[in-house]
């Protein structure tokens, strides 16, 4: 029966390990197999490939047929170049120590470059961690000095806003400092207002004596006036006289009557009222005796016989 080299699938999903079998060819691909051979895993890289090389090598020389993908496996791993020198020892090219020689050559050739490869694939790796870290630490700094720059711009609005604030605060004080001013000024313009007020009524109670004198004395000019009158008109004594008599009798009732109302009026009002009161009384006391006394001064020739016929009336009225 034909024999055949090649992988069976394991694994996971995007994940997968492949075993290298010898299985016969009418098998299915993940039935049953006769030998394992190794383990083939794609997923990292390099690649990793675990291999039984001399039984590989054996069942090569048996005519085991590869898959594509095991053939390169095999290659990678040497067993196709040493089954070619093997070949070359058995039609005599060389013997044995020379194949040894070669395989041992191509083998450390092939070593080196794998370890080439590795090397260049961490230095690359390197290399991109360290163009990361360069990359973030630009940003970083770029982050940084933007910071600074809004940090900067705040501070900057803090202290405009600081400054704006106590500018206000001066210009309230000032303005409350100013209304404290107005307002003492308004409390103290109405103290002086009323020391003068109270000063005129001062000289206000002060005048009104001195006014009251000037009242008596305009009212004594007045009736002293009318008193000399009275004594021009009287002519005829004979009529005056009963006059003379009716008018000091009204007085006389009067004169209590005009008492007691400014008795009862000086109770109320204020004394300059009461001193022109008294004024008043005094001035019709004198009054009434010039009218009393006029007609006895009269002499006899201005006296006339002619009105006696009012006198007579007079003296009626008078005794009823």
């Amino acid at each position: 029966m034909a024999t055949k080299i090649r992988l069976q699938r394991h694994g996971r999903k995007a994940r997968p390990i492949f075993k290298i079998v010898v299985a016969d060819e009418r098998a299915k691909r993940d039935g049953k197999f006769i030998e394992k051979l190794g383990v083939y895993n794609p997923n990292t890289n390099p690649a990793t490939i675990d291999l039984n090389f001399d039984s590989a090598l054996e069942w090569m020389m048996k005519g085991a047929q590869p898959t594509d993908t095991a053939r390169a496996i095999l290659s990678y791993k040497g067993v196709m170049m040493k089954k070619h020198l093997l070949g070359g020892v058995a039609k005599g090219a060389f013997s044995e120590e020379e194949a040894e020689k070669r395989f041992e050559a191509w083998l450390a050739e092939k070593e080196g470059k794998i370890q080439a490869k590795k090397d260049g694939l961490s230095k690359a790796a390197q290399d991109k961690a360290a163009a990361k870290l360069t990359a973030e630490k630009e940003a970083n700094e770029k982050r940084a000095q933007e910071l600074a720059s809004a940090n900067s711009e705040l501070a900057e609005e803090v202290a405009t806003e600081e400054a704006s604030s106590s500018e206000v605060e001066v210009s309230e004080e000032t303005s409350v400092e100013a209304t404290g001013e107005e307002a003492v000024a308004v409390k103290e313009a109405p103290a002086e207002t009323e020391e003068p007020k109270a000063e005129a009524t001062e000289e206000v109670a002060t005048q009104a004596p001195e006014k009251n004198a000037e009242v008596e004395g305009s009212e004594e000019a007045p009736v002293e006036a009318n008193s000399e009158e009275a004594v021009a008109e009287e002519a005829p004594v004979e009529t005056e006289e009963p006059k003379a008599e009716a008018t000091e009798e009204v007085a006389t009732q009067e004169a209590p009557e005009k008492t007691a109302e400014v008795e009862g009026s000086e109770e109320a009002p204020v004394e300059a009222n009461s001193e022109e009161a008294v004024a008043v009384e005094e001035a019709t006391v004198e009054t009434e005796e010039p009218k009393a006394e006029a007609p006895e001064d009269l002499p006899a020739s201005e006296q006339t016989p002619v009105e006696e016929a009012p006198a007579e009336e007079a003296k009626e009225e008078s005794a009823e």
